[in-house]
């Protein structure tokens, strides 16, 4: 398992460095003002509905019905459970798709009501929303390939595939002077992305057999426990997605830029949850699904307790980064062009609000999973609606004293509500993961991360006066200094605290304890080459 996380977090961090090129080539052309804020308006209403009904709902639904039937029922049967699954998807989409592209100018008043008093920013936003819309119908099909191919054990196309959006709109944007304006030269890079995506994965999964043919749904039981599961996901998504949509909608009220800082501290924040915490649940919940299949709990609950491990040790020293040298980040990652430094001061203090909640963002796929692989769809929901009401009632109050800086600290605080009710849901039906696994490595982390926040800030001060001569590059070379010089005393403090013993017992597979029935004790290492235990290991495919 830690194999394949090694594999879709890799390449997701190959999408994330595409994104930062991408972020730094938008900021520099779109720079923090009206233009920015009506495309990035434009591209959030697509990836809001895509992350309820795309990303969200259906891949929670889907992927553990399609890995049981696999599991149960062999490939066939699982082929014309996604065939069919397929048709349904594509039609309702093309429904969906119809209705934005008619109703363009009400959607966007109403999910910006901000923009109707400045017609500037909402005919743009109009005109590059028609443009982006249709990126939800390929981004909804490209996650059913997703799934199918994580359900088989192939991770590399779909992690792979966001940096073709990456490499899209940067393209589009170097071509500006042949379109209406760097906003619509981003928005057609998204569209076009959104075809290659489809195709890429579609290939994949024609070249190993498992490609789609569209048929007519029936409701077999397959179906039928798809669609039970469904229903819940879809409005657990939209919880999460309505605090979203709140940020949006608020930050349309507040000065031009807000918007954008909130963009841009996001896109910080996201590097760790997508190379982290994505990559940790996209790999885990195919293989709880699997193991609770074959009737194996423990292994189930290993793979989530070494899970929640490798995300702490990967996620803290981001957050502490983020809390300790926000500004620093945001000056030598964006501050030029455009991007002014009051943009950049501006997206370091909402950065700063983000990392609050970093660590359950990262770990809340990772909690989710025991759920979705147990196809109750029911109780996350639960849990999202009510850190949802928080997070609205938060964002409603500290808009005004705080503007965006208020919106992404109501995110965060709902956050570690979400994360909470999970953990007391799973420990109230019996299969929360043991403090005997976690407990004890996730406090010394913690500990870790605590000092490490308060090196990085001791350095951050020292190298601003040996640089403070330095003219040019002086942002970007103390941020460098601090990568290197931080990732090494981490790495000691990991080790001087945990142990080299942890750490290579982190990273072996699980199934050796899984299949244990000693109690899982992921502090003590495991020495033992485990892959031949799995029926179906093989070595990960190349992608």
């Amino acid at each position: 398992m830690i194999r394949r996380i090694a594999t879709v977090g890799g390449l997701t961090l190959v999408s994330r460095l595409t994104g930062f090129v991408r972020d730094v080539v938008m900021a520099a052309t779109l720079g923090a003002g009206p233009i920015a804020d009506a495309f990035f308006v434009a591209f959030r209403l697509p990836n809001h509905f895509r992350a309820i009904f795309a990303e969200g709902a259906f891949a929670a639904a889907f992927v553990p019905a399609y890995a049981r039937t696999l599991e149960e029922a062999g490939l066939p049967a699982a082929k014309l459970f996604a065939d069919q699954i397929a048709a349904a998807l594509v039609t309702i989409n093309m429904v969906l798709l119809a209705i934005a592209l008619l109703f363009t100018p009400q959607v966007v008043g109403l999910l910006a009501p901000g923009f109707v008093g400045d017609p500037e920013r909402f005919e743009l936003a109009v005109a590059l929303t028609r443009i982006t819309f249709p990126y939800l119908a390929l981004v909804s099909l490209e996650t059913l390939f997703a799934g199918i191919l994580n359900a088989n054990h192939r991770f590399a196309a779909a992690a792979s595939a966001p940096v073709l959006l990456n490499l899209s709109i940067v393209s589009t944007l170097l071509l500006t002077p042949y379109f209406d304006g760097p906003g619509h030269a981003a928005a057609w890079g998204v569209l076009i992305a959104g075809v290659a995506q489809v195709l890429l994965l579609g290939a994949d999964a024609e070249a190993h057999g498992i490609g789609i043919r569209f048929r007519i749904p029936k409701l077999d039981e397959p179906t039928r426990k798809f669609l039970k599961a469904l229903g819940p996901a879809i409005i657990g998504a939209g919880g999460v997605q309505l605090a979203l949509f709140a940020d949006t909608l608020i930050a349309t009220f507040l000065p031009a830029g807000s918007l954008s800082a909130l963009y841009y501290a996001d896109r910080i924040n996201q590097l760790p949850i997508g190379v982290v915490g994505i990559a940790v649940g996209t790999v885990l919940l195919p293989e709880m699904s699997r193991r609770l299949a074959a009737g194996d709990e423990k292994g189930a609950a290993s793979a989530q307790a070494r899970g929640i491990q490798l995300a702490l040790l990967l996620t803290i020293p981001c957050a502490a980064a983020a809390v300790a040298i926000p500004d620093l980040i945001m000056r030598a990652l964006f501050a030029r062009g455009a991007f002014t430094a009051e943009d950049a001061a501006a997206a370091g203090a909402t950065l700063a609000a983000y990392s609050v909640g970093l660590i359950p963002f990262v770990l809340l796929r990772s909690f989710t999973s025991p759920f979705y692989a147990r196809r109750d769809t029911l109780t996350p929901v639960k849990a999202a609606l009510l850190a949802a009401t928080v997070n609205i009632a938060l964002k409603v109050v500290l808009m005004g004293p705080l503007a965006q800086v208020g919106l992404a600290l109501a995110t965060s605080v709902g956050a570690w509500i979400n994360l909470g009710l999970l953990g007391y849901f799973a420990r109230r039906q019996g299969f929360a993961v043991s403090g005997q696994a976690i407990g004890k490595p996730a406090a010394k982390l913690i500990a870790i991360g605590v000092v490490f926040t308060g090196a990085l800030f001791a350095g951050a001060y020292g190298l601003h006066q040996l640089f403070a001569g330095m003219e040019v590059f002086r942002d970007e070379t103390m941020l460098a200094v601090l990568i290197v010089l931080g990732g090494a005393l981490y790495f000691v403090l990991v080790f001087g605290v945990l142990g080299k013993n942890w750490f290579m017992g982190l990273l072996k597979d699980v199934s050796t304890a899984a299949d244990s029935n000693a109690p899982v004790d992921l502090e003590k290492p495991d020495l033992t080459d485990d892959a031949s235990a799995l029926p179906d290991s093989e070595p990960m495919p190349k992608g």
